[in-house]
């Protein structure tokens, strides 16, 4: 769905996070302990990229602002947005000897760092949780405005439309 440059796309699935929930495991190169995203959180992360439409891939270049709200399965899990920000962004290889990266996926933006304005809702529902996801691109009067997620504006002029 698309209204004033904004648009919303659903991922289905429990979202999971990362900030509780990390493997500990033996770096192959170095041998030395390190800790990555729990099995849960790279699983979502695969199929939440397959789910994203081609139509929300825009590679947004400019700040954005974002609202997602999360339904999960089970009460217990903490809120957290950030495995939902990172499979939004562009992935690209690792870097060549020339210093070059290839392009690998598009993605909503191109970095989550665009995020300026993120507004996170949390919700139970057990027979389907899943992810909806509505980003708007920032202009630069928008950004200094901090929009009020419960004050509706005109994206062409930036005022408050009553």
């Amino acid at each position: 769905m698309t209204t004033s440059g904004r648009f919303t796309f659903t991922i289905r699935g429990d979202a999971a996070g990362k900030a509780n929930s990390r493997d500990l495991v033996t770096n192959p190169k170095t041998k030395r302990p390190m800790f990555i995203k729990s099995e849960k959180a790279r699983s979502f992360e695969r199929i939440a990229r397959l789910q994203i439409p081609s139509s929300a891939k825009r590679m947004l270049s400019g700040l954005v602002r974002v609202r997602i709200r999360i339904w999960y399965a089970s009460h217990r899990q903490d809120l957290d947005e950030s495995v939902v920000l990172d499979v939004m962004q562009a992935r690209y290889s690792k870097r060549d000897r020339k210093g070059n990266r290839k392009l690998l996926q598009r993605g909503v933006y191109l970095n989550d760092k665009q995020v300026d304005v993120k507004h996170v809702y949390r919700y139970h529902d057990p027979n389907d949780p899943r992810v909806e996801i509505t980003v708007w691109p920032l202009g630069f009067e928008q950004a200094e405005l901090m929009l009020d997620p419960y004050v509706a504006y005109d994206t062409t002029t930036g005022e408050v439309v009553w």
